[in-house]
């Protein structure tokens, strides 16, 4: 069955029905791992990663193995490499504190969503490409179940932690993962992205009657230097598609570096990238600025109770001090006041009573 492949840079392409989505990276040509990493060049469709020396290396170099090679299911024995390893100052001092808690959680937050926990015991996911859509996993029975991986180069000493993490990605997704380990393509120690590419599609139908799997072939034969690539199933690319496989490389790049077994590292990608892949990525401005709503409310709320609390002590200190006034000095006021006014009605009369008197002798004395 034709298949589009990754194309270009990373990720497939087409439609349910129609060809087969995938997408890889190559690495190589830098030293890796080994107290420090120094950076090397992407291949030609890789994106961002590093090179390492692998596992457990001691001062002797690489590590041989030997031990019997079951392709298509667990091998037991031979050990695994370990590579990866309040007296009140008022209003101001509120806003102040106010702003600066503000200001602590906006950083708090931003902090948090760029450094969040992961399995591996990496810091931060700010690297790792985003789930910007809702997928549904694929309907159960999609899948003719098979293995999970095939180990031709001896690293995989504890098979039940490497599918651990395999059967969560298969849980989540409906996607049943499949790893491929391998140190040589079709013989060739230094094969070309495109001999990766069509290897990987020729080994789909070989292992696979469904379009429901996910292929993962992942080449190191030199330390310090992987290619990887994965082709997924018609089917299983509507959930896997390129930003879904964009995640699962990333996390392959991320954690290449990390101080864990070789099934740890492998169970850990296909475990948190099923979570990324099934989980949209939220954007930690959304968060903040609810916070921040909720803090400009409480300040409000804060400015208001500060505002009836002064007006209040105001009012209560006026009336304490009327409080404090002997009543007599209000009495004497007052009853001073009607005095005068009385004093001056009656003045104001007996003046107008004689006046008129004087007016009526005058007018009796005119012959």
């Amino acid at each position: 069955m034709g298949r589009g492949g990754g194309g270009g840079s990373r990720g497939g392409g087409g439609s349910f029905g129609g060809s087969r989505g995938g997408g890889g990276r190559s690495f190589g040509g830098g030293m890796g791992r080994g107290g420090g990493s120094f950076g090397g060049g992407g291949g030609s469709f890789g994106g961002g990663g590093g090179f390492r020396f692998p596992r457990n290396i001691g001062s002797g170099g690489p590590i041989i193995r030997t031990g019997p090679i079951i392709t298509g299911g667990p091998i037991f024995g031979g050990g695994g490499r370990g590579r990866r390893g309040g007296t009140g100052c008022g209003i101001g001092c509120g806003i102040i504190a106010i702003v600066f808690i503000v200001l602590a959680v906006i950083v708090a937050l931003l902090f948090s969503f760029n450094s969040g926990p992961s399995t591996s015991g990496s810091s931060g996911n700010n690297d790792i490409t985003k789930s910007t859509v809702v997928r549904d996993p694929l309907p159960k029975g999609s899948v003719n179940e098979t293995g999970y991986y095939t180990d031709t180069i001896g690293w995989i000493g504890n098979p039940t932690k490497l599918t651990d993490g395999m059967k969560y990605f298969y849980q989540k997704t409906g996607v049943q993962p499949y790893l491929y380990l391998t140190d040589n393509i079709n013989g060739s120690t230094t094969p070309s992205t495109d001999e990766l590419k069509t290897f990987t599609n020729e080994l789909y139908d070989k292992l696979f009657t469904d379009e429901a799997h996910l292929l993962l072939v992942f080449f190191e034969h030199d330390p310090g230097a992987y290619m990887d690539y994965y082709v997924t199933g018609t089917q299983a690319k509507t959930v896997i598609d390129t930003e879904a496989g964009n995640v699962l490389l990333d996390y392959i790049d991320k954690y290449y570096y990390g101080k864990l077994t070789d099934e740890v590292f492998f169970s850990n990608v296909f475990r948190d990238s099923a979570d990324r892949i099934m989980t949209v990525t939220r954007s930690p401005w959304i968060i903040v600025l609810t916070i921040l709503g909720v803090l400009l409310l409480l300040s409000l709320l804060y400015l208001w109770w500060s505002h009836a609390k002064k007006q209040k002590n105001l009012e209560a200190q006026q009336t304490e001090e009327m409080l404090k006034t002997p009543l007599d000095t209000f009495g004497n006021t007052e009853a001073e006041e009607l005095a005068k006014k009385y004093d001056d009605e009656t003045k104001t009369t007996a003046d107008v009573t004689i006046k008129s008197e004087d007016e009526s002798n005058k007018t009796e004395e005119k012959p």
